[in-house]
């Protein structure tokens, strides 16, 4: 049986329904911190459990049966996080699960400057010490994060965000696509996957020009210093070691951390993955 985790959330909801194309649902199951949320999974025969990152008990439970784990990294940052991630290993080796699939990120390492790459890079080191079988996804960035950073400069008519640089946008769609292939096709990759991204990597001023492109008005990137993007966070309500967490997304791509792209998520899908402009369009279509 393969079981995922965080099977609520975007990227975990959408893993199950691709890979219910690939096997059938008897062979599926999911570990939900709230199992009425994976309903819809139940009545096509999944078997949903209750688990939660912060019970190893209660995982090892809904991880029972489990040939292979898919852990879905906590959207979360910082060392909670990776005691979090240790915690569904731990209960995934109880279970006999002969292989634990994790979804990292490119650019994971622990000299990283962006805090969940080195979250990502000590839970690498986490699953090489497991005594089982890995694989790492390395994802490229997620485009919904770059298209949040982009929503108040789309109504504005300007992107104020810190120096950036080029970033390997990637659609949650193939990202789980891609993992659903890999769940299905198991030993296929040993250890940390190439970058999965999609075929190019752009800058914010790339963005925005391909808004002003598609709404046929202006939208200008500026460039906020970093303290002062720290602090419009903050003064927001976004807590202040989160504010730094977020800010340190952009000197890692300065650094150019998220840029390279690489064939291997394409060759997974079979056809081009999506870009950031087309993800775009259907964004402002949609408005």
């Amino acid at each position: 049986m393969i079981i995922v985790t965080g099977a609520t959330g975007q990227l975990g909801g959408q893993i199950v329904e691709r890979l219910l194309d690939r096997v059938p649902a008897e062979r599926v199951g999911v570990s939900v911190r709230d199992p009425d949320k994976a309903r819809s999974f139940a009545d096509r025969g999944v078997r949903v459990r209750q688990g939660s990152f912060t019970d190893g008990a209660g995982l090892a439970h809904a991880f029972e049966g489990a040939s292979q784990v898919l852990v879905v990294s906590v959207d979360r940052m910082g060392a909670e996080t990776v005691r979090q991630h240790r915690t569904a290993i731990d209960a995934a080796v109880a279970a006999g699960a002969r292989r634990i699939v994790y979804t990292a990120q490119m650019g994971a390492s622990p000299t990283s400057r962006f805090q969940a790459c080195r979250d990502h890079a000590a839970t690498e080191e986490a699953l090489a010490a497991s005594g089982v079988a890995w694989t790492s996804l390395r994802n490229g960035f997620h485009a919904a994060s770059g298209l949040h950073f982009l929503a108040e400069g789309l109504a504005s008519g300007e992107v104020a965000l810190p120096a950036d640089g080029p970033v390997c946008w990637t659609a949650h769609a193939d990202l789980a696509e891609a993992a659903a292939v890999i769940l299905a096709d198991e030993g296929r990759f040993e250890g940390p996957t190439p970058a999965l991204t999609a075929p190019e990597a752009l800058t914010f001023a790339d963005i925005a020009a391909a808004a002003s492109a598609l709404t046929g008005r202006a939208v200008t990137r500026t460039v906020a210093p970093d303290d002062a993007f720290r602090a419009r966070l903050v003064a927001g309500g976004v807590p202040d070691e989160t504010a730094g967490h977020l800010l340190s997304i952009f000197p890692a791509a300065r650094e150019g951390e998220f840029a390279t792209a690489d064939p291997t998520l394409a060759k997974l899908l079979g056809r081009d993955p999506v870009g950031v402009r087309e993800l775009l369009r259907e964004q402002l279509a949609g408005h």
